[in-house]
């Protein structure tokens, strides 16, 4: 009975109702605006806000401006842009410190290079572009302004993950061997009509989901990968050159010289087929670490916060089970056990635009190289990068 409460207790305050907090009498807060009026910025942003001091979302934009108010009202935030210039006027809003881009994947360049060269700190959606060419571009216009810009992979702040890393470093359980990472979501999740399913602004399951266990098995692995030895991809009904699902197999540098390479396998789907034809399939949503003295598993890496365990599986020995809410007390580090990832992540994006040092963060170059994986996966498979945006900044940029 006590861990359902618990779980009851962590989700309402993770998503709905967490303890709110004043800003500090001697700190302005560093104030959001949020591009689009889209599905997953109460999560991501809103919510996760109410409840740190340093933080306001000032303002939202949306093409419709009824949109925008709808949205603005519901949600407490006091400043709406909209209209054909809805999103310029918001960038150039002068109280605005920060810029979170929700927009679909093919407009995450466009639109970042323009709040970069407004002067404003961003926080883009995951994946950070369409190519490694545009976030490439991103990271150096960014360096070039003086400018915070962080691709939200916001599992990689949550104390879980950084658990299961540790103990893989830890060397207890020998040398990693093999890794499989996978976000695998039921049918009827995404439909068929979502902005997912649209090649011309980015759409493709391993866009969405593959992106992520390609990010965790690289941060778990710390490397990048040599190879893609295969790679396959299911092929959307109404437009070929989307994916519902992708599989691909790699190769990571040897955890230990001398060693063979790491085999690493990576799945995600948009809708894994029913049992039966009409019972859903449990999402697939772990990551599992096989290493030469054992394995370590972690159930929910995207979304700790709801539910996790990590099984830690000595050869020879006896399994235990894990869970990592937040971090050690000894460890000094800030958390609360009902912290979304999405939490975490703004409070080390407040750490790095206040000049204070984050307890983790995704770097720029690691952000280009999963896109360049991404992209490698992809002709692997057959289908192809995404198209590249055809948005120049101009040149008195």
């Amino acid at each position: 009975m006590a861990s359902v409460v618990g779980f009851l207790k962590r989700n309402n305050a993770a998503f709905f109702s967490p303890p709110t907090s004043g800003a500090p009498s001697n700190s302005t807060p560093l104030k959001f605006g949020i591009l689009g009026a889209a599905r997953i910025a109460p999560p991501a942003l809103i919510t996760p806000a109410k409840s740190h001091p340093e933080v306001e979302v000032y303002a939202v934009a949306a093409r419709d401006l009824n949109r925008a108010e709808k949205f603005a009202k519901k949600y407490g935030i006091k400043k709406w842009y909209g209209g054909q210039n809805g999103y310029n006027d918001l960038l150039h809003d002068d109280e605005i410190d920060i810029i979170y881009n929700p927009l679909p994947n093919g407009l995450h360049y466009e639109w970042t290079m323009k709040a970069l060269a407004a002067g404003k700190h961003v926080l883009v959606e995951k994946p950070s572009g369409n190519t490694a060419e545009e976030t490439r571009r991103m990271v150096e216009f960014a360096n070039q302004k003086g400018l915070v810009l962080l691709e939200a992979f916001h599992y990689r702040f949550h104390p879980a993950i950084q658990r299961v890393k540790q103990i893989i470093d830890s060397g207890e359980l020998g040398a990693v061997k093999e890794i499989y990472a996978a976000l695998c979501l039921s049918k009827g999740f995404i439909a068929e009509d979502d902005i997912r399913m649209d090649y011309d602004i980015g759409g493709g399951a391993l866009m969405d989901c593959g992106c992520y266990p390609l990010s965790c098995v690289r941060y778990l692995a710390k490397s990048d990968p040599t190879a893609v030895i295969s790679a396959s991809a299911v092929k959307f009904h109404k437009d070929a050159r989307i994916d519902t699902a992708t599989s691909a197999t790699l190769l990571f540098p040897p955890s230990s010289p001398g060693e063979e390479p790491v085999k690493v396998t990576i799945r995600c789907d948009f809708s894994l087929p029913n049992i039966l034809g009409f019972i859903p399939r449990w999402p697939d949503v772990s990551v599992r670490a096989v290493c030469e003295q054992g394995s370590v598993e972690l159930f929910n890496f995207p979304q700790p916060v709801i539910y996790h365990n990590i099984k830690v599986s000595p050869a020879g020995g006896k399994t235990r089970t894990e869970k990592a809410y937040k971090f050690l007390p000894s460890s000094g580090l800030k958390g609360e056990e009902w912290w979304s990832t999405y939490r975490y992540q703004l409070e080390a994006v407040v750490d790095q635009v206040r000049g204070r040092t984050p307890n983790s963060w995704v770097t720029s170059e690691d952000s280009v190289a999963n896109m360049e994986w991404i992209e490698k996966i992809y002709e692997a498979s057959g289908l192809g990068s995404r198209p590249q945006s055809s948005f120049q900044l101009p040149s008195t940029e």
